[in-house]
């Protein structure tokens, strides 16, 4: 399963997105607005920190599934809804060279558990990542396939769902 998902955001990543596509007119909230949410909100013991290191986030620390858990995310309430034109985010990150996720929360997500997930790899050089919506996997039956972008409430950047260290540094640039 998890293997089909990577499969799928990464060809949607490398096909519809083109880097020819224009940045809409949007700004992303400040870097001081994002914060840091673990699995300890639900009984994890997985430990981090997110901080703002220049122009960007880093998401540090160690992701445990031990007692259930098994994340570490920093994310964003957006201060402005998306333009409903928008096919999707453009990000640049590296990091560790682990797998790690966007969530986008929308109206339609009113639990805790409830999120829209795409992948990304990450390696030691900065690179910059077009990910369209259509890359979003619903968490769950109750949701939409795909989230509409006027709906999204919140943007994150999440190590998740295995046992490892997490070291992302990661820019949220816009949208296209």
């Amino acid at each position: 399963m998890v293997l089909r998902l990577v499969l799928v955001v990464m060809l949607a990543m490398t096909n519809p997105a083109r880097s020819d596509q224009p940045m809409l007119d949007y700004t992303p909230p400040p870097l001081g607005s994002w914060s840091y949410v673990s699995d300890q909100v639900m009984g994890g013991t997985s430990e981090g920190v997110a901080r703002v290191a220049g122009d960007h986030i880093r998401l540090e620390g160690e992701v445990s599934t031990a007692n259930r858990g098994g994340f570490i995310q920093t994310r964003v309430k957006l201060d402005a809804p998306f333009p409903e034109d928008a096919q999707g985010l453009v990000i640049r990150v590296r990091g560790n060279g682990e797998r790690y996720f966007m969530h986008l929360r929308t109206g339609g997500t009113l639990l805790p558990w409830q999120y829209y997930q795409a992948a990304f790899e990450t390696g030691a050089d900065w690179q910059v990542l077009r990910v369209p919506f259509t890359a979003f996997r619903p968490s769950g039956a109750m949701l939409r396939a795909t989230p509409r972008a006027e709906a999204v409430t919140s943007v994150g950047f999440v190590a998740f769902g295995r046992d490892h260290r997490a070291d992302l540094e990661a820019e949220w640039l816009g949208l296209y």
